[in-house]
């Protein structure tokens, strides 16, 4: 068993608190429905990832260190529109989109600049990145070597889902298959070099912010999962090298008890999947270990220091749901990027949950109840039907292709609009409890010379490498893309010789191309 992180364990007012209150549904043991750890949060904290990124990569290095100076303790990549796409920030697609809604990183250098002075052998760090996951994780595993710090010590995860992509989000850039098999090749390669790492966040968070409910986003979460390791098993690995480092990453909203039973239902759903349909002997291969962020789509412009309570009920309804990681939005996020003051203040509420309200002090500390024993089996035997639904079109990407689980998010969220609409469902300062507002929050500002300044860098860049080395690089893509020969280490060899990331992309491009997701309408 775990040390305790305090000598002993009380309410304020002096009572005792048990380590637990579990019966059958124990942390720890199968089927994981408390917790996957036996003593949660008493041996442990939550990792407090905070998500940022913005502009150029000095001015997101300096916003990580405010952050981890200020007690965070892993960092969690946003990149911008260019660089989500697999695109230089040179590219005319890129005019005027270049550092707006994350971090600009276009080459190694960059990368360089984004964790200059960060130790990566003591700090973990998640990229948002999907498409471009393998270059962006390459250039990461470089800049840790320069560092010192050897692949298989690094810790942290990517993204890599690319199903919510073509689900809900838009960002992905090859067909589905081509898709596929860089995810495979990210698994196979990094079960054997990078064994720490993260290999995929399968995300039910942006299908949830594209207006799914609760239930939608475990089955179709867990759906996609169910294809990725199906997949991989394909490509000839074994469930146990690979599956205990899956990871999720889920939404938190605002009905506080539905969460809770949320995130108990899919740990449990999850083992149970894994344990039926798979020959699996690890135990690690069936806990679901996810990160959580709460909505942002429940943010308003209206009011927004109201923001502030939301997600604090979010944030605890993820603590109580058993969370491995959490990041709290700031409460100016509706209407620009957070700010520095607004950025502590998202931090400063988990640890005030941590250290102030007791959610930590006990597992599991809304098991029991029979609400959220009922809200718990009710997500997990919808959410299943909807699975088997799924699997009775051919899978998560034969119904993806069929436009089947974007109608399914469409009608949630158009409900959801008319109820707010209608009065039916109230949302404070937007359609209920309304005022006259003299008081804006200014948002931050971005500097407007980014693209040209990243222009000039990737001028200069390109003008004094070795273009022959270069070249061989990309061609040796090419024509692995062309076999089953696993690409990662020639995207390695690629970024070792100052290729960028979008011509290494391009190379991809030229022999899988590109695709266009139905809309679901």
């Amino acid at each position: 068993m775990a040390d305790d992180r305090k000598g002993e364990w009380k309410t304020l007012s002096g009572i005792e608190i048990p380590e637990s209150f579990a019966d059958s549904n124990t942390a720890g043991v199968p089927p994981y429905t408390s917790g996957i750890h036996e003593t949660m949060y008493r041996s442990r904290l939550w990792t407090m990832r905070q998500y940022a990124g913005f502009s150029s990569a000095k001015e997101t290095n300096e916003r990580f260190k405010l952050l981890l100076d200020r007690g965070q303790k892993g960092l969690s990549v946003a990149f911008d529109l260019p660089t989500q796409l697999g695109l230089d920030a040179d590219d005319e697609l890129s005019l005027g989109e270049v550092g707006k809604v994350g971090v600009s990183i276009s080459s190694l250098d960059d990368m360089r600049q984004l964790f200059s002075g960060i130790p990566l052998d003591t700090v973990s760090t998640s990229m948002t990145i999907n498409a471009p996951a393998m270059i962006l994780l390459a250039m990461y595993i470089v800049v840790a070597e320069e560092q010192g710090v050897p692949s298989h010590k690094i810790r942290g995860t990517i993204q890599n889902d690319i199903l919510k992509e073509y689900m809900a989000r838009g960002t992905y850039v090859f067909p589905p298959d081509e898709s596929m098999r860089l995810i495979t090749d990210i698994f196979s390669y990094c079960s054997s070099e990078v064994p720490l790492w993260n290999t995929i966040s399968i995300s039910g968070y942006h299908i949830r912010e594209a207006g799914c409910t609760a239930t939608q986003e475990v089955a179709f979460t867990l759906a996609s999962a169910i294809n990725y390791v199906d997949a991989a098993i394909s490509s000839g690995l074994d469930i146990d090298k690979f599956a205990p480092r899956l990871s999720f990453f889920f939404n938190c909203h605002n009905d506080f008890f539905e969460e809770v039973a949320k995130f108990r239902a899919a740990r449990k759903l999850w083992h149970d999947l894994i344990d039926t349909r798979y020959d699996s002997k690890n135990p690690k291969s069936k806990k679901l270990r996810f990160h959580t962020q709460v909505a942002g789509v429940s943010l308003t412009a209206q009011q927004p220091l109201n923001n502030i309570a939301r997600v604090t009920i979010q944030a605890l309804a993820a603590v109580c749901g058993g969370t491995q990681s959490l990041h709290t939005n700031s409460y100016d996020e509706a209407i620009g990027l957070p700010t520095e003051d607004s950025a502590t203040i998202a931090l400063r509420t988990q640890q005030i949950i941590a250290e102030e309200s007791g959610a930590a002090d006990v597992v599991d500390p809304l098991g029991g109840s029979h609400y959220v024993e009922y809200l718990t089996n009710k997500i997990y035997d919808e959410s299943l039907s909807m699975i088997n639904e799924i699997d009775s079109m051919g899978g998560a990407m034969a119904a993806i292709k069929e436009g089947w689980q974007q109608r399914q998010i469409h009608n949630s969220a158009y409900k959801h609009l008319k109820d707010v609409e209608s009065g039916e469902r109230k949302i404070v300062g937007v359609n209920h409890g309304t005022m006259d507002e003299n008081n804006p929050i200014k948002a931050m500002k971005l500097d407007d010379q980014l693209g040209e300044a990243q222009r000039k860098k990737l001028e200069m860049l390109r003008m004094n490498r070795n273009a022959e080395s270069v070249d061989e690089a990309l061609q040796s893509i090419r024509d692995a893309a062309k076999t089953n020969h696993n690409l990662f280490p020639l995207v390695l060899d690629a970024i070792r010789s100052d290729c960028t990331l979008g011509e290494i992309m391009q190379a991809m491009k030229d022999e899988f191309g590109t695709w266009m997701a139905p809309s679901g309408f």
